[in-house]
């Protein structure tokens, strides 16, 4: 396996909100409110989909104010 195969490719903000199925505000509250992971290069907002995911895991995306 060679490196480049090995090293995940940024996704931009219009690719997170799809791949969540949520708005961009939403994305934008996540950020601000619980640290979701995410890193800004210049005005643009990028992710890595594997920091996203281990986010969700981990429970951090998950309402407050949800219940079962």
């Amino acid at each position: 396996m060679n490196r480049e195969s090995e090293i995940e490719n940024w996704v931009s903000m219009s690719k997170i909100t799809e791949y969540l199925d949520v708005s961009r505000e939403t994305i934008l509250q996540w950020i601000t409110c619980r640290q979701m992971p995410a890193h800004k290069i210049g005005r643009l907002w990028k992710f890595k989909i594997s920091e996203v995911d281990e986010w969700i895991r981990s429970g951090a995306a998950a309402d407050e104010h949800e219940t079962d």
